[in-house]
């Protein structure tokens, strides 16, 4: 339906609100799309809301957001180990180590920046599935957002501590999971991936997952090493950045309960999102 994109490109429609008229058409397309997909079967409606994110997850290109959110739906089908359980207090142990944040200032263009601490994850206590839960709860919350979902996600994976424990988690099924969540299976768009602190025998596993990545999504790795207070400057203001990253924001420790207090208070919608999945499953 090519005269739908006549008057503005998918950048100029992302940044209209909700409830514009302009985004009405491209709504009422994917709905119909989605309602006459036959992996969908059995669902009889999809809110604005829920089919805006995968618009603009896709710059309003119709076709596009359809095989997103189909991307999605098998994604989950497929992953019950993963998304099967989307509780924050089933991961709270977890979580109160100061494994991960969401920073609580936006970046310079209005990213959200999220933080995993992997030496912080003791791989004997918790498998890779259940860390790869939270990470699926943080996305799930942040994609509601609506400036995030035009301006994205930066994460920074601190690889301290990353042992042949975490290593010895992490197989090809698993990569090829990781993989298709950062490239074609969620309604966020990835705009950077910064390692630092990542040792030598960390490559291998890094060497798993890149095949299964999209050359965008490539090109937006940086790997910083030990010396990251150097260069992760070059990305990020220092007024964001916990102190421990070389920012002058609030510490790691803070940041981290903050957003652990923040998924717990998710807890609800949480089962509402894994419920309206499921339905989407029947």
């Amino acid at each position: 339906h090519p005269s739908l994109q006549d008057d503005m490109n998918g950048p100029q429609l992302s940044e209209l609100p909700d409830d514009s008229e302009q985004l009405e058409p491209f709504v009422s397309s994917l709905r119909r799309r989605a309602l006459q997909a036959s992996e969908l079967s059995g669902v009889r409606t999809f809110s604005d809301g829920f089919l805006i994110k995968f618009l603009r997850a896709r710059d309003f290109d119709v076709e596009l957001s359809l095989k997103l959110l189909l991307n999605y739906q098998r994604w989950r089908r497929e992953s019950p180990e993963i998304s099967g359980c989307l509780s924050p207090s089933s991961v709270l142990g977890l979580l109160s180590t100061s494994y991960h944040a969401v920073l609580p200032q936006r970046d310079h263009s209005g990213s959200r920046v999220l933080v995993y601490r992997i030496g912080q994850w003791n791989p004997k206590d918790w498998s890779a599935f259940q860390v790869f839960r939270i990470s699926l709860m943080t996305s799930e919350i942040i994609s509601m957002e609506t400036q995030t979902q035009r301006r994205g996600l930066k994460a920074i994976f601190d690889l301290q501590g990353w042992s042949l424990g975490h290593a010895w988690q992490i197989n090809p099924s698993l990569a090829r999971k990781i993989s298709s969540v950062l490239s074609d299976s969620f309604p966020l768009k990835v705009r950077g991936i910064h390692l630092v602190n990542e040792p030598m025998f960390f490559r291998p596993v890094f060497a798993m997952i890149r095949p299964f990545l999209p050359d965008k999504i490539k090109q937006r790795i940086h790997m910083h090493g030990a010396d990251f207070h150097d260069t992760l400057s070059d990305f990020f203001s220092p007024d964001i950045l916990p102190p421990e990253y070389g920012g002058e924001g609030p510490g790691i420790e803070e940041v981290c309960q903050d957003w652990t207090n923040q998924l717990l208070q998710s807890e609800k919608l949480l089962q509402q999102i894994k419920g309206s999945v499921q339905r989407l499953d029947l």
